[in-house]
């Protein structure tokens, strides 16, 4: 699994971010899981063809003690196994990592 991971947070940086994101609606559906909606325009083609059937295109962000790992796979919340399931494109790994980064300097917490 390709991830980006960000470690050695304090307990309370994780909770602050994990407080941010339960605020704002990316909660998934287990504990300590954030789900970022990838938007239509950066969907794939054949994610934007499956956007009916598989989607909305999801992207998930783990919380643990210490750490954030974001997964660079694009997840279809509609099924589990598809050919529009795929790792992230360039443009949607860039939209993630900003999301993120962004999420991170509004708390002021540098990774």
């Amino acid at each position: 699994m390709k991830s980006y991971y960000v470690d050695e947070l304090g307990r309370d940086q994780v909770e602050a971010v994990a407080a941010h994101l339960t605020e704002r609606g990316y909660t998934g559906p287990i504990e300590g899981i954030y789900w970022l909606r990838v938007p239509e325009n950066l969907l794939t083609e054949e994610q934007q063809e499956h956007l009916h059937s598989c989607g909305p295109f999801i992207m998930s962000l783990e919380t643990g003690r210490d750490w954030l790992k974001l997964e660079l796979l694009v997840r279809a919340t509609q099924t589990i196994r598809c050919t529009c399931v795929d790792y992230a494109s360039r443009e949607q790994q860039a939209h993630a990592l900003e999301f993120l980064e962004q999420t991170l300097q509004s708390l002021n917490i540098a990774p």
